[in-house]
């Protein structure tokens, strides 16, 4: 019989091909594209994409969604620019604020989903709206620039040839794999993922673990919104609108299950790089903003419904072995 880490080794080397293939195709098609420059490019644009998707990992491993990600990015990014640009606070300590807001958020969203029961789509659409009537009612529609250098060598910046933000990507990565693989509360994500009622019957505090989740998906994404504000120089309230699907998107298409309990974090960072790939890729073709857009749906569609179609067959294969089973 082939273990569980076999089969997933066998779907990130899949996704892994996906993503060479893209590099073929794309080093075809623009001679710019293998150069070591655009190369480090792509690290500093997905930078954010990896770090949020951590957390979002988590929430998708136990069975949830948090549609409010982008415009949680949308708000830290204008809070952060508020504090260090209108009210002169040190950028170390407006990062600190920042991500305890972002955490706040986190726990927020968590705590409703737990205590009343509503769909987590509900809760975070709702959040959602919240958050992008916060960021306009501070930044009054209007950016905000005039960051210190050092708080812009963040996102801009360079160790040698290796851009900071990669050093922050590679770094929440393997926090996040570890948290994961190696603490028994990433054993709790899956079994809630899996089973949520035979995960409490086991002894698992679901509601404490769920409340957990979100929080660390706030905090993730907070220090995510960071490192874009730090590189775009720039905040504006409209900065993190359906960056939420872009995240989506490349958890789902690194085999991360939308309905729960399957995913890993190695291949949540595949489907990042082959949407980061895919973005700048297409952009030195000068394909058109709408085509993208088109394409990047039709990319999550198609990986949605592969994951649905995967888990049913797999309950079907389950349901015959347990028929035979009797039988026997």
């Amino acid at each position: 019989m082939t273990s569980k880490k076999s089969l997933f080794r066998s779907k990130e080397m899949g996704i892994f091909l996906v993503l060479i293939v893209l590099f073929i195709i794309f080093s075809i098609a623009s001679p710019q594209f293998l150069k070591m420059k655009n190369i480090f490019n792509i690290t500093k644009q997905i930078a954010t994409l990896g770090i949020c998707s951590v957390g979002f990992t988590f929430v998708l491993i136990t069975g949830g969604i948090d549609l409010s990600l982008g415009y949680q990015i949308s708000l830290i990014n204008i809070v952060c620019a508020y504090l260090i640009v209108k009210l002169g606070v040190n950028w170390v300590a407006a990062i600190l604020i920042v991500l305890l807001l972002g955490t706040l958020i986190g726990f927020i969203n968590g705590f409703i989903i737990t205590k009343t029961g509503v769909a987590p789509l509900i809760v975070t659409l709702s959040m959602m709206t919240i958050l992008n009537g916060l960021s306009y009612l501070i930044s009054k529609g209007l950016p905000i620039f005039g960051f210190p250098d050092k708080f812009s060598y963040l996102g801009q910046g360079s160790m040698g040839p290796v851009p900071v933000s990669l050093l922050f990507l590679i770094a929440i990565q393997l926090i996040g794999a570890f948290i994961l693989n190696k603490t028994y509360f990433g054993r709790y994500f899956y079994a809630i993922g899996s089973n949520e009622e035979a995960a409490q019957l086991s002894g698992v505090n679901t509601g404490r673990t769920r409340i957990m989740v979100y929080s660390l998906c706030g905090f993730f994404t907070a220090i995510g919104a960071i490192l874009m504000l730090s590189r775009l120089n720039s905040a504006q309230s409209a900065t993190g609108a359906g960056f939420e699907f872009d995240v989506l998107t490349a958890c789902v298409l690194g085999g991360v299950s939308s309905s729960g309990g399957k995913g890993t974090m190695l291949g949540a960072l595949i489907g990042v790089l082959i949407v980061g790939v895919l973005d700048n890729g297409l952009l030195l073709m000068n394909v058109s903003e709408y085509i993208q857009l088109v394409i990047k749906g039709a990319i999550l569609l198609v990986a949605v419904i592969y994951d649905t179609m995967s888990k049913t067959n797999s309950e079907k294969i389950k349901r015959m072995k347990a028929i035979n089973a009797d039988n026997a």
